[in-house]
């Protein structure tokens, strides 16, 4: 190949580079820019975005399908008992404090027939519509506020004859008056719940 016509290969492959080089850069440039929301935080431009939701879904398990409905239907009897706890409770532990130095027989009974009469005024028909259930639950709560299963405040108010009566009733519907109130251990759940119930409210810490 003539001299002349070596330059001249050599120039235009130089200028072939040159240009058609940067066109491609630019081209690569190009395609690799995406445009990507952003969001200004303190001055500053983040990137970001928004990913695509997922629904994620599963079987729940027989045992834990039992286990939610019997809490379920725990809790529910806890809201439906709790109010009449506290209100009974108030009431019973008023009558304690009021027969404390009280030893004449008529005047205990005659403080007791008088707050059994709120009671029965203020609750009588609301406790009939209560379940089996609920109304174990309800006792469960009244040993919570008075400290003292409702065997023993049947006894004290109205004489082991009585008590013995309603114990039997309540035995016969798979029930027991002498049950206490764990609520480190057996009445956990209960605890839990009523905890619950006292912090919506905000009637103790």
């Amino acid at each position: 190949m003539p001299r002349n016509s070596k330059i001249l290969f050599i120039l235009t492959t130089v200028v072939f580079v040159l240009f058609f080089g940067q066109s491609l850069k630019a081209q690569e440039t190009r395609n690799d820019t995406m445009k990507v929301y952003a969001f200004i935080v303190d001055g500053d431009t983040i990137p970001g975005g928004r990913m695509p939701d997922v629904n994620v879904r599963t079987v729940m398990l027989e045992k834990w399908r039992s286990y939610w409905a019997e809490w379920s239907r725990l809790r529910n009897a806890v809201y439906v008992t709790y109010p009449y706890a506290k209100a009974a409770g108030k009431v019973m532990n008023e009558v304690n404090a009021a027969l404390v130095n009280v030893t004449d027989k008529d005047e205990r009974r005659k403080i007791i027939k008088s707050r059994e009469k709120d009671l029965k005024r203020e609750f009588a028909n609301k406790l009939t519509n209560l379940s089996v259930y609920q109304g174990k639950v309800l006792m469960k709560l009244i040993y919570r506020e008075t400290g003292n299963n409702c065997y023993n405040l049947i006894h004290e108010y109205k004489g082991g004859f009585t008590a013995g009566f309603w114990q039997t009733i309540a035995i016969v519907f798979g029930s027991n008056l002498k049950q206490n109130y764990d609520p480190n251990d057996k009445d956990r759940a209960i605890e839990i719940i009523v905890q619950d119930v006292e912090r919506m409210y905000g009637q103790r810490s």
